[in-house]
């Protein structure tokens, strides 16, 4: 196997203990969680500049690559879900999951057809835009953790004082879904982009069926 593809499997391996991570809900443990997350993230970037460079590009790598990235952001984003303090609603998380079953669908019926789907400027964003969010998220779980265990405080308990208090309890509450709202925007508008640039195969593939 080589190294890129061990980088990817690597990230699949990690997601167990990023999601135990999560739900004990101490300091560490969601400090862990960003640590494993952001590792995730940097072996995304580099895998696929380490199979380039090394000429080790497989098959294998290309499936397994995608598939790596979609389960760690799905396994966070659903984590949210189950954390009240963030206040993100499953359907977001829904669109954005549909999405990427959506897309990866027709990048499959495209494959059938000796078609590569490569990766647009928008799906590219989208993906980032979906990591630096987590990133973010992360930390705001961290810094809730630590003013309820050191301050004796939540952010919403912050939002009754005045002042530069209220400012950073209303942030903390309402970052998480107005960042989550954002990202699912762009995984929509990424996803309509890929499916009008493809709907040749779309058409092909209805236009096949109703001959048969």
């Amino acid at each position: 196997m080589t190294l890129a593809n061990k980088l990817t499997i690597g990230r699949i391996v990690a997601i167990p203990f990023f999601i135990l991570f999560m739900f004990t809900g101490n300091i560490w443990t969601r400090v862990g969680a960003l640590l494993i997350f952001i590792l995730a993230a940097l072996t995304d970037v580099y895998d696929g500049i380490i199979a380039r460079h090394r000429e080790e590009v497989t098959n294998f790598g290309k499936f397994i690559d995608p598939l790596a990235d979609k389960l760690i952001v799905s396994a966070a984003l659903i984590s949210f879900v189950q954390l009240r303090e963030l206040s993100i609603p499953a359907w977001m998380v829904i669109v954005v999951i549909s999405r990427e079953f959506i897309i990866t669908g027709l990048r499959s019926v495209a494959a059938s057809r000796g078609t590569i789907i490569q990766a647009s400027l928008a799906g590219k964003f989208k993906t980032t835009s979906q990591m630096a969010v987590i990133i973010t998220i992360l930390i705001i779980l961290i810094v809730n953790a630590v003013l309820i265990k050191y301050v004796h405080t939540s952010p919403l308990e912050l939002q009754a004082f005045l002042g530069w208090r209220r400012i950073v309890g209303y942030i903390l509450s309402k970052a998480p879904y107005w960042l989550m709202f954002m990202v699912t925007i762009l995984t929509v508008i990424s996803g309509f982009n890929y499916i009008l640039k493809n709907k040749h195969i779309l058409f092909e593939e209805i236009s096949n069926k109703t001959k048969n």
